[in-house]
């Protein structure tokens, strides 16, 4: 195995960025011991500051500290960071912008292994208290501005934060709770015409320090670096651990899949508390010298971002699949220009096929990636080929570099070709645990791989394709019921423009299938109707027996459908 994985990397050598390559190299060790280890440990132990440090360093705060060394491999007065078509830094300002904030961090008695909280919108200071935390050894904790007081309570205090860095328009979420929580200093940045409270410092606190580089806390390749809190789909959310060797290997295995360079525009849609904010496309984009411009946060308007497309001249970006939908529907599409658009990515959902369809005769240069992954098992862990998009448009595609996938039974054995089971992940970038929850690491993280609770098979052709959520499987009369078939019938009728299919009690059956739809403008199907369109595409167990019409599905910010909310207030 040795062999293989060295001659891989030198094969990488010959066609990545020296950049990726020298990443390659120093973490090599740590896949080479995980791929031939009889039984790898489902979690990384990271050492105190005082444990002597032995193994070649590296962390990610490599990305922005090469801007100081001389034998540069990026300019670092080329564009970084933009927010929108307004405020942007060079690498070099992210570079110095970080360092002060992480000496200020520093004097406020942050160390490593310590918690900060980030809970900003969409802003260029995000990204500076991301590294800072780095360079310190601490561990950054991206919070979602969407949730509640009382989640942010669990959160705070399920993962220990003790800096909380936070918008002034979101002080109201915090107040209530600031005396239950483990929290020693807030740092309130100005948000809007939002005033600071008066419990919290300004962030004026952070920018006036020194820009010299931290003293060297000693971090290690597999030391954390972030703590991300899953959107929960299925109720309260676990802390996904991600380790500094991990996120560089994410970003050299999407590099190694892409090739992106000094010229790539990337911009990203989503919200900066999630991967696919930063470690998803953004990060290695930045690895690769290339500008990374985000979407500011809130009222998520498609000209404002087909603005932003046509302004600065993106050349890959990433949309949800409504956001394509709305592309698609926007009246302003015939009149852009968006000839330097190379690619948009998706994923969090399947893209209809009508979708697919247009996209390739309105912007036929433009081609589709569909990725598929998860917080804790490899964030981007499969994509679907632009090529392949119309042949193999059901399924995610196939692994991505040095990514192994499984699909298997309830004891762990892989099934055969098209048979359905459980997908499992294993790569560098797989999360090595849950944060304090030792039995949901270890029933999810079993001898170095990812066991995802999604279930999906394998065609002929070595092309993954979804099932659904293990936990969403319905055992109706005997038989085991996969949503994603049903809602992949449902989703074709003319009148439906969105559904969740979800299994709700039944005193004969055990569970029926409940079909919730969402109808399209002007359109009133009915329950006969619905039912009747299935008959000729399912087999009579699978049919839904209860129908449900909704103006909207609950969804994560990552556009998964919360289905546990569903069955929740349908199951009476």
């Amino acid at each position: 195995m040795q062999s293989d994985v060295t001659r891989s990397v030198a094969l990488a050598a010959s066609v990545l960025p020296f950049v990726v390559f020298d990443i390659i190299k120093v973490l090599l060790p740590t896949l080479v011991s995980a791929a031939t280890s009889p039984l790898v440990s489902p979690a990384r132990v990271w050492v105190g500051r005082d444990t002597e440090v032995t193994e070649d360093q590296m962390d990610i705060g490599y990305l922005t500290r090469r801007t100081t060394r001389s034998l540069d491999t990026l300019d670092p007065r080329a564009s970084a960071l933009k927010l929108e078509s307004e405020a942007s830094w060079t690498h070099r300002d992210l570079h110095l912008r970080s360092n002060a904030y992480a000496n200020a961090l520093c004097e406020m008695g942050v160390r490593k292994g310590d918690r900060v909280g980030i809970l900003l919108h969409n802003c260029l200071e995000y990204w500076a208290l991301y590294f800072a935390v780095a360079k310190l050894g601490g561990i950054a904790v991206r919070l979602n501005f969407r949730l509640s007081s009382d989640e942010f309570a669990y959160v705070l205090n399920d993962s220990g934060t003790k800096v909380l860095c936070f918008h002034s328009n979101l002080a109201g979420r915090i107040d209530g709770i600031k005396d239950s929580v483990p929290v020693k200093e807030y740092v309130c940045f100005p948000y809007e015409r939002s005033d600071a409270p008066g419990w919290a410092s300004p962030s004026k606190v952070l920018e006036d320090w020194s820009t010299e580089e931290v003293p060297d806390p000693g971090t290690r390749p597999s030391d954390p670096v972030m703590l991300m809190y899953t959107s929960g789909t299925t109720g309260r959310p676990k802390g996904a651990l991600w380790t500094h060797d991990g996120t560089l290997w994410f970003l050299a295995m999407q590099q190694m899949k892409w090739n992106f360079g000094p010229d790539t525009v990337y911009m990203a849609s989503g919200p900066l508390y999630h991967v696919a904010g930063i470690e998803d496309l953004a990060m290695p984009v930045l690895l690769a010298g290339g500008t990374a411009v985000f979407i500011k946060s809130g009222g998520f308007s498609i000209e404002r971002t087909l603005d932003v497309i046509e302004k600065e001249c993106v050349t890959d970006c990433h949309l949800f699949p409504f956001m394509i939908y709305d592309l698609l529907n926007s009246p302003s599409l015939t009149d852009r220009d968006l000839s330097t658009l190379r690619r948009i990515f998706t994923g969090g959902d399947p893209v209809l096929p009508w979708a697919v369809e247009q996209l390739h005769e309105r912007l036929p240069g433009v081609d589709l990636v569909q990725i598929y992954g998860l917080t804790e098992g490899t964030a981007i862990a499969t994509a679907l080929d632009p090529s392949d998009v119309e042949r193999k448009g059901h399924t995610i595609g196939k692994p991505m570099p040095l990514t192994e996938i499984e699909v298997v039974d309830e004891d762990g054995k892989p099934v055969a070709t098209g048979k359905v089971g459980e997908i499992c992940i294993r790569s560098p970038a797989v999360s090595p645990e849950y944060w304090e929850k030792p039995e949901e690491t270890a029933s999810t993280f079993v001898e170095g791989w990812c066991r995802t609770g999604d279930l999906g098979s394998v065609d002929e052709d070595g092309y993954l394709a979804i099932a659904g959520r293990k936990k969403d499987m319905i055992r109706s009369g005997g038989e085991n019921v996969y949503p994603a078939e049903i809602e992949g019938v449902l989703i074709r009728h003319p009148a439906v423009e969105d559904v969740a299919v979800i299994g709700v009690p039944d005193p004969k059956y055990i569970e029926m299938v409940c079909a919730v739809i969402v109808p399209k403008r002007d359109e009133a199907p009915t329950e006969e109707e619905i039912v009747e369109y299935t008959t000729d595409h399912l087999a009579s167990y699978k049919k839904p027996r209860k129908v449900v019409f909704v103006d909207e599905l609950p969804r994560t910010a990552s556009g998964k459908i919360q289905k546990y909310l569903l069955k929740a207030e349908y199951s009476s």
